[in-house]
C-alpha cells in the first residue's frame, strides 16, 4: 500500500527540500558576494518603468499591469491550442468549430482592447 503512495511522498519531500535549500542557498550566496558599491546598471529603473527605491505610495501608471494581463490571456490561449491541434482529428467538426468560435472571442477582445487605446504607450 505503501509504494503506491511512494511517488507523492518523493514528490512532497522533494519540494520541501527545494522550497528550504534554494532560499538558503540564495542567502548564503548574497552573503558571499554581496557588493558595497552597486553600478549605475543595478540602480536603474525595472522593467515596470519607475525607479527602484522610490515611495511605495507614488502613482503609477497602469498600463503595464493591463499589458501584462492581456499577455496571460493570449498566452492560455496559446495552452489551448496545442492540446486541440493534437487531438483535431479526433473531436472533429464540432471541435473545430468550438475552437474557430473561441478565437474569434480572443480576436473581438484584442480589437477592444486595441481601439481603446491599452497598447498605446504614447
Amino acid at each position: 500500500m505503501i509504494s503506491e503512495y511512494f511517488p507523492i511522498l518523493l514528490f512532497i519531500a522533494v519540494g520541501v527540500a527545494m522550497g528550504l535549500v534554494l532560499p538558503l542557498a540564495g542567502a548564503l550566496l548574497s552573503r558571499a558576494f554581496k557588493s558595497h558599491n552597486p553600478d549605475s546598471e543595478k540602480l536603474s529603473a525595472y522593467e515596470c518603468g519607475f525607479d527602484a527605491f522610490e515611495d511605495a505610495r507614488t502613482k503609477f501608471d497602469v498600463r503595464y499591469y493591463l499589458v501584462a494581463i492581456l499577455f496571460i490571456i493570449f498566452d492560455l490561449e496559446i495552452a489551448f491550442l496545442f492540446p486541440w491541434a493534437i487531438a483535431l482529428d479526433q473531436i472533429g467538426l464540432t471541435g473545430f468549430v468550438a475552437m474557430m468560435i473561441f478565437l474569434a472571442l480572443l480576436v473581438v477582445g484584442f480589437v477592444y482592447e486595441w481601439k481603446k487605446g491599452a497598447l498605446d504607450w504614447d
